[in-house]
C-alpha cells in the first residue's frame, strides 16, 4: 500500500484514509473513504484540515445517547449529510462498556472480545453496516465513518467494505490494527479513561487502559468468526444481516476500485 500522509489533528482521534490497499482487479481509490473517532473535541485548525477533504457523509455509529452527550463540531459551510441511528447502538461506547472487575489487561481484553462477539448479532449494528455501505455506493464525494473511539465500530465498517472489495484478509487486519499506531491517543484517553475510572471506582493500570482504548487482531477475528457462524460465511452474513447483494457489491467495486 503508497502511504499518503494524512493531516496532524489535534482533538480527533484515529483519523486516517482507509484506501490504498490492492483489490480485485486493482486498488481501492484513495481520498474518498476517510475513518476516525469523534468530533467532539475537534480544534477550529482540525475543522479546517477537514474542509479541504470534499467529506459530503459522515456515517456516525454512535447511539442517539452517544451523540447528544458528545456533539460532533463541523466545519462552516458544511452542507453534507450525517448519517446515523435513530436510537441506541450499544449500551455504551464498546471500550467503556465494563464492569467493576476490568482492572488488569486480562480481564479488559476478555470485556473487549464480549463486544466483537456481541457485535455481529446486534441488529442496531446490522443496520448500520448496511446504512453505510449503499451511503458509500449512492453518494458523491468522500465519506466519513466514525464512532466514539474510530476502532470498534468503524474498525469492522472499514473491514467490511475492504473485504467486499476483495482486499486480501491480510491487509483488512492490517488496516483494523493501525489504529495501534495512531499518534493522537491522548486524544482517546482524556476521553475515556475518566470516565471510566469514575463507574468503576477506581484507577486501571495501564496494560488495562491500553487492551481498552487499542485493538488487537483476536478482537476482529472474533467477530469474523461470529459472523460466520451465524450465517455459514462472513459473506454470507454479509448477505444476510446487513442486506448487501450482488448489485451493491458491484456497485461499490466499481466506485472504489481503481
Amino acid at each position: 500500500m503508497t502511504e499518503i500522509a494524512a493531516p496532524t489533528f489535534e482533538g480527533i482521534h484515529n483519523f486516517r484514509d482507509y484506501g490504498g490497499y490492492r483489490a480485485d482487479g486493482g486498488t481501492v481509490r484513495r481520498g474518498l473513504l476517510y475513518r476516525s473517532g469523534q468530533h467532539v473535541g475537534a480544534s477550529d485548525a482540525d475543522l479546517a484540515s477537514l474542509a479541504v477533504l470534499d467529506i459530503r457523509t459522515v456515517i456516525d455509529l454512535r447511539g442517539i445517547t452517544e451523540r447528544e452527550l458528545n456533539p460532533c463540531r463541523r466545519h462552516d459551510g458544511w452542507e453534507g449529510e450525517v448519517i446515523a441511528h435513530d436510537g441506541e447502538t450499544t449500551s455504551s461506547p464498546p471500550h467503556m462498556d465494563i464492569g467493576p472487575e476490568v482492572t488488569t489487561a486480562d480481564y479488559a481484553r476478555d470485556r473487549m472480545l464480549a463486544v466483537y462477539t456481541r457485535m455481529p448479532e446486534n441488529p442496531a449494528m446490522q443496520a448500520m453496516f448496511g446504512r453505510y455501505l449503499r451511503a458509500l455506493a449512492e453518494r458523491e464525494g468522500a465519506s466519513l465513518v466514525h464512532c466514539f473511539a474510530g476502532k470498534d465500530r468503524t474498525g469492522v465498517a472499514a473491514m467490511l467494505l475492504l473485504h467486499i472489495l476483495g482486499a486480501s484478509e491480510e491487509d483488512q487486519y492490517a488496516e483494523f490494527l493501525l489504529t495501534n499506531a495512531a499518534p493522537t491517543l491522548h486524544v482517546l484517553r482524556a476521553q475515556s479513561v475518566p470516565g471510566i475510572e469514575a463507574r468503576l471506582g477506581r484507577s486501571l493500570d495501564e496494560d488495562a487502559i491500553r487492551a481498552l482504548l487499542e485493538v488487537h487482531e483476536d478482537y476482529l477475528t472474533r467477530f469474523r468468526e461470529t459472523a460466520s457462524a451465524m450465517a455459514g460465511s462472513l459473506d454470507d452474513w454479509i448477505a444476510q444481516s446487513v442486506g448487501v447483494d450482488d448489485d451493491l457489491r458491484s456497485k461499490l467495486r466499481i466506485r472504489f476500485i481503481a
